[in-house]
Order: structure tokens, then C-alpha cells, then sequence
């Protein structure tokens, strides 16, 4: 009986079939556990100076705020030094990895949202203008029970009752102060490193169309000259702004990255009595009671997730053991 060869298998597509691609290199667990460290702190750092800095230059003098929301990602050049990083050490570990991992339908919804990230950064910076940064935290409080609540639907985030407990807190907390599951690749830190690039280049050049209308580009010289804290210091101020504003970031994406959304939310909110307590020393705004027990609550919170995650791994590791005795055993 003679064999169609046109439809019988090759014994490459076969092993192929059997034998999916290997999975990019991961990285072992010290190195993400210092990265996840380092991403914690980027994340504390921007998101603690980040509002100081723009309120900076708002009180001394500053009137621009396209201006304002084009330093608050216009520090998206410096990514590319941790993807180059990342980068060499893919290199070494496989010698025929890609140079982007990012493909052109994430290029596209990444653009999508840097434009509606550089929206978002106006209407920051406008409210900034006029509002002190302990009332304009009032409303950046309310972004934790949105995250956690997009988390649960959206990526299947598992609550427990001390994660829970919380997201309670904290919302409390920072509010009275004022008074991809099924993803076709990989999601590794270096695509959502691409990724952030992507939304920072769109959003950077969506305050630039803004400044260019609003001619803040002419205007540059001579703020600086009337500024109040001196020329030299205006500059600085500027660069400095833009370049805490990509740690938040660039933290923000590396703690959803390496642990969840949930956390990275949680830091955000635990930071905003912070800044308001910053805000209290360096820009002299009044202290109230109410700020004092949002401290109390957002530190409270940040203990309650801790030892949830702590008990959730410990008793991970428990079972993990006991199902390795159950096996040796059998």
C-alpha cells in the first residue's frame, strides 16, 4: 500500500511538537530577590519625590504644566540602560536570544496607552498646580481599591484576608490624610521594561505637542530667570523631577513584574502619608491629627500584607515538604 508523503509527518515537525521552544533564561532566586529589592525601592524613592519636586516648582515660581507632565516620563531614555543590561546577560545565557522581545501588537496598545498615560500626567500636573500635595493625595488614595479590584478580574489575583485587610487599610489610611493570564510569550521583566519604554516615548511625546502649542519650549529661559530659588537651581530641579519621576516608574513595573499589581499598589499608597509628612518639613503644609493616623493605618496595612505573604509562604513551603515525604515514601 503505497503512503501519501505529502501528509505523513516529518520526524522534525514531530520532535518540534513534542518538544516546544525552550522558555527565555529565568533568572535564580537571589537575583530576584535583589531585583525585586531594588524595584521596591525605585518605587518608594520616585513615588516619595516625585510630587515634592513638582510641587517645587510650582511654589517658586513655575507655571507650566505641560511642562510638568512631560518631566513626569520624559526620563524614558534612561531604560535603556537596565535593557541593555538585560540584554548582555540574555546573551550569555543564550547566545541566539532576541534583542526585543516586545512584538508590533504590544508596540501598538503600549502607544495607546503613553498616550492616555501622557493625558493622565496633564491632569496630574494641572491639579498639582493648585492643589498642596497632602489634599491632592486624597484622590490618589482611591487608586488602590481600583487596582486591587481590576487585579482580581483581570489577572485572577488570589486575596487572602490579610491582603484584604490591607487594601482596607490603606485606602482608609491614605484617603483621611487629606482630610496577563493566557498571554501568548513570556511576560519577563525585560517586555515590560520594552513596554514602559514604549508607553514613555508615546506619553513624553504627547506633553511635547502639548508644550510646543502652549510654546513652553520659549518660555524656558526666561522661568528659569525668575525663578525663586535661583537659575541654576530651576535646572536642577527639572532634571532631577524627570529622572525620580522614571524610578517610580520603572519600580512600578519592576515590582508588578517580579511579584503582583496588589503590592505595587500597596507601596503607593503606604507612601502617600509619606509625602505628606515630607511635604509637612520641606514645604512647611500643616500637619493634622488625621494625617498622623493615616500613617498609622497605611504602616498598619503594610504590616498586614507582609505577614500574609509570609504566612502564604511559609505554608507553601510546609506542603511542598510534605508532598516530597509523601513521595519518598510511596
Amino acid at each position: 500500500m503505497e503512503i501519501d508523503q505529502q501528509h505523513q509527518p516529518d520526524k522534525t515537525d514531530r520532535q518540534q511538537s513534542m518538544f516546544p521552544p525552550p522558555p527565555p533564561p529565568q533568572l535564580n532566586r537571589s537575583l530576584k530577590r535583589l531585583l525585586t529589592i531594588t524595584n521596591c525601592l525605585l518605587l518608594c524613592l520616585g513615588n516619595a519625590s516625585g510630587p515634592l519636586l513638582l510641587r517645587i516648582y510650582f511654589l517658586h515660581g513655575g507655571k507650566r504644566q505641560w511642562l510638568s507632565a512631560w518631566l513626569e516620563t520624559a526620563g524614558w531614555p534612561l531604560l535603556l540602560l537596565p535593557l541593555s543590561l538585560s540584554f548582555f546577560y540574555r546573551r550569555r545565557c543564550d547566545p541566539s536570544a532576541r534583542t526585543v522581545l516586545i512584538t508590533p501588537r504590544l508596540i501598538i496598545a503600549s502607544a495607546f496607552i503613553g498616550l492616555l498615560t501622557g493625558a493622565d500626567d496633564y491632569l496630574y500636573a494641572y491639579g498639582l498646580d493648585f492643589l498642596p500635595v497632602s489634599t491632592s493625595s486624597v484622590l490618589i488614595a482611591t487608586q488602590l481599591a481600583f487596582t486591587a479590584v481590576f487585579a482580581f478580574f483581570i489577572v485572577r489575583q488570589r486575596f487572602t484576608p490579610f491582603s484584604i485587610n490591607a487594601v482596607a487599610l490603606l485606602t482608609v489610611g491614605a484617603a483621611g490624610a487629606g482630610g496577563a493570564r493566557g498571554a501568548r510569550q513570556p511576560v519577563t521583566y525585560t517586555l515590560v521594561m520594552e513596554m514602559q519604554l514604549v508607553i514613555g516615548f508615546f506619553a513624553t511625546a504627547f506633553a511635547t505637542v502639548g508644550m510646543i502649542i502652549n510654546k513652553d519650549f520659549q518660555a524656558l529661559s526666561r522661568e528659569a530667570a525668575n525663578f525663586g530659588l535661583g537659575e541654576t537651581k530651576y535646572y536642577l530641579v527639572l532634571i532631577f523631577a524627570a529622572i525620580l519621576w522614571q524610578c517610580f516608574f520603572l519600580g512600578a513595573v519592576g515590582v508588578i513584574s517580579c511579584v503582583n499589581t496588589l503590592l505595587a499598589g500597596i507601596l503607593i499608597a503606604v507612601f502617600i502619608p509619606v509625602v505628606e509628612v515630607l511635604a509637612v518639613i520641606f514645604l512647611h503644609e500643616n500637619f493634622s491629627v488625621e494625617k498622623g493616623m493615616a500613617l498609622v493605618l497605611c504602616l498598619w496595612g503594610l504590616a498586614s500584607y507582609s505577614y500574609g505573604e509570609y504566612r502564604e509562604a511559609k505554608e507553601k513551603k510546609e506542603r511542598a515538604v510534605s508532598h516530597q515525604v509523601q513521595t519518598s515514601t510511596v
